[in-house]
Parts: C-alpha cells; sequence; structure tokens
C-alpha cells in the first residue's frame, strides 16, 4: 500500500518533474553565446587539450589504448557528468529554498530534476563522442572497429545514473544541515579525477594484478563504470576479452545500496528541511 501511494504521488507531480527538467535545462544555456553547441564544444576542447598535454605520457602504447583521444574522451564524459550532476543535486534544496517554503512538492523532486535535467545534457554531449570516433575512422588514423557489442554503452550508463541520483540524494540531505560539505565535496571530485582512469592506463601504474593498491583502484565504482562503458566503445569487436562481469555486479550493486541509503536518508530528515534552509 505503501509503495503505491508513493507511486500514485510521484505520478501526480511527474508533470511538474518535467517542467523543472525542461527549465533548468534552459537556464543552463540562458546567457550562453553558444548556447546548446556548448554542449557540443566544451568536451571537444577538453579532450583536445588534455590529449596534447597527456598522449606522450599516457598515449603510446597501442594495446593498452586503442585510441588515446577517445580513450580519454569517455572517461571524461561520464566524471563530468558524475560531478556536474551530484553537485548541482547537493545545493538543490537549499537552491529551491524559496518554493520549498511557499508551496508543497515532493521534496526529492528537486535533486531527481537536476540529476535528470544533466542526465540529458549528458546525452547529448555522446554524440561528440560518435563525431570523434566517425573522424578517426574515416581518416584511417587510429580507427576503432564497430561491433554489436557497442549497444553494451547503455548498461554502465545506467547504473552512472543510479549512482549519481543515489549520491545526489545523500548530499542534498547534509548540504541542508553542513553548508561546509560544498567545499569538501569540491576536494573529493577532484580527488576522484585523479583516482579514476581517465587521463591515464592502469597498466602504466605498474600495480600488480592481485596486489593491494590495485584491489582499492577497483574498489572506486568511477573505475568499473568507465572500463565498462571504454570496452563497449573501444572494444566492441574483442567485447569477451575486455568485459568483466564481475566489475558490472560490483557497480551495479553499490549503484542500488548507495541509492538506498541516500533515499532512506532524505525520507528521514526531509521535514526538517524547513527549519535550516
Amino acid at each position: 500500500m505503501r509503495l503505491k501511494a508513493y507511486t500514485d504521488k510521484f505520478m501526480k507531480y511527474r508533470h511538474l518533474l518535467r517542467e523543472l527538467v525542461i527549465k533548468k535545462i534552459k537556464l543552463q544555456y540562458r546567457n550562453s553565446f553558444l548556447g546548446v553547441l556548448w554542449t557540443f564544444f566544451q568536451p571537444l576542447l577538453t579532450m583536445i587539450v588534455l590529449t596534447l598535454i597527456f598522449s606522450n605520457l599516457f598515449g603510446r602504447d597501442s594495446k593498452a589504448v586503442v585510441n588515446y583521444p577517445v580513450y580519454l574522451l569517455t572517461g571524461r564524459l561520464l566524471h563530468e557528468f558524475f560531478t556536474q550532476s551530484t553537485k548541482k543535486a547537493m545545493k538543490s534544496i537549499r537552491g529551491s529554498a524559496s518554493i520549498i517554503k511557499k508551496v508543497y512538492v515532493p521534496k526529492y523532486i528537486y535533486p531527481l530534476s537536476v540529476v535528470i535535467s544533466t542526465f540529458v545534457t549528458f546525452l547529448i554531449s555522446l554524440s561528440v563522442l560518435a563525431l570523434v570516433i566517425l573522424f578517426f575512422n574515416i581518416a584511417k588514423k587510429d580507427p576503432i572497429p564497430i561491433g554489436p557489442h557497442i549497444l553494451f554503452a547503455v548498461v554502465p550508463i545506467i547504473v552512472l545514473f543510479v549512482l549519481s541520483l543515489g549520491v545526489g540524494m545523500f548530499l542534498a540531505t547534509l548540504d541542508v544541515f553542513f553548508k561546509d560539505i560544498e567545499n569538501l565535496y569540491d576536494v573529493f571530485t577532484m580527488l576522484l579525477f585523479y583516482i579514476t582512469p581517465i587521463v591515464y592506463t592502469v597498466d602504466r601504474l605498474g600495480f600488480e594484478e592481485g596486489s593491494l593498491p590495485a584491489l582499492i583502484l577497483k574498489l572506486n565504482p568511477m573505475y568499473g563504470i568507465i572500463d565498462m562503458f571504454r570496452a563497449a566503445i573501444l572494444h566492441s569487436t574483442e567485447f569477451a576479452a575486455y568485459f568483466d562481469i564481475r566489475a558490472l555486479v560490483y557497480c551495479s550493486c553499490f549503484a542500488v545500496v548507495i541509492l538506498a541509503i541516500g533515499t532512506l536518508l532524505f525520507y528521514k530528515m526531509q521535514d526538517k528541511f524547513i527549519l535550516h534552509i
């Protein structure tokens, strides 16, 4: 009965959720000269800059990296979505304080709408990845063979969305009571960028398989999510040799547990939000 009540309430406010998502996407580009085109140019320019800086250090081994610019772009796109969606979700309750104090709306609508709007932008930015792959395949410079397993890329994207929503709900709750969490999280996301294989390859670190440092690295769910995504994009014709089912199970379970914890904490504390925002 309780689940049905939650479902009915969600359906009641689904139109509001849609409007909030559309509004946040529009606001993101309201004062931008390039508008939505910046969604294409920003990851492309970032890829070019990082490739120029790091390609000589990490992009020489063709066995480890089929195409370094695409390798870098895949990691960067996923990391950027996680970072931006969780940061915006973290500030969503405080940022909507004036509305929350005047009108009743299920409070989870605010972090959820932020994550969804950022996810839509992320999906648009994936077209850049498709264009870059097409460019290299036409130029026949480090071409990337395309096989049917490229469709598996949807799976890590879904896992990442669930993880981002869970972390966003958790942070949105903490931010109401501890505003300093915003500064701490900036440091965390910077650290996450460096401990996740985005610009470098794991083999360059020199960790032995099964060693403690290698195990700690793999405990980072972003490592597994990005690795699965790269396996589908860069090695779709040899997918079985690069895909790790254990990473899928671990990352999926981790994301679901974080979503459950974040949602439960949000639900338990939401009645106290009005006293602190």
